[in-house]
C-alpha cells in the first residue's frame, strides 16, 4: 500500500492523520497497550509485531492494525523501521 491510498483509509475509519515515526535498529518496545486503536503502515525497514503469542513482520507497504486496549509487544529489524501511524479516540 503506497502512503496516499494509507491517509484514504484513515479518513473513511475515522482515524487522525497519520505521523511519521520510526524504529532504531534492533529496538524493541515491551508488552503494552494503547487506549486508541491504531493503524500502522510500513514505509522502509522491518516492523515486527507481537500479539497473542504471534510475531508477524511487516515490510514496506505492510500495513496492520492494534485495537485499543490490546497487549502488544514491537521490535524493528536489523535496519530499523520507519512507518506511518495513525490513531483514532474511543468514542465520546
Amino acid at each position: 500500500m503506497e502512503p496516499q491510498d494509507f491517509a484514504a483509509v484513515l479518513r473513511a475509519e475515522g482515524f487522525a492523520e497519520a505521523i511519521p515515526r520510526s524504529l532504531a535498529a534492533g529496538e524493541a518496545t515491551p508488552l503494552h497497550t494503547h487506549d486508541f486503536d491504531a493503524k500502522v503502515l510500513v514505509t522502509a525497514g522491518a516492523f515486527t509485531l507481537c500479539r497473542d503469542g504471534i510475531a508477524t513482520t511487516h515490510g514496506p507497504g505492510g500495513m496492520f492494525s492494534v485495537p485499543r486496549g490490546h497487549p502488544h509487544a514491537e521490535a524493528a529489524g536489523p535496519a530499523g523501521a520507519e512507518y506511518l501511524a495513525g490513531r483514532r479516540a474511543a468514542a465520546a
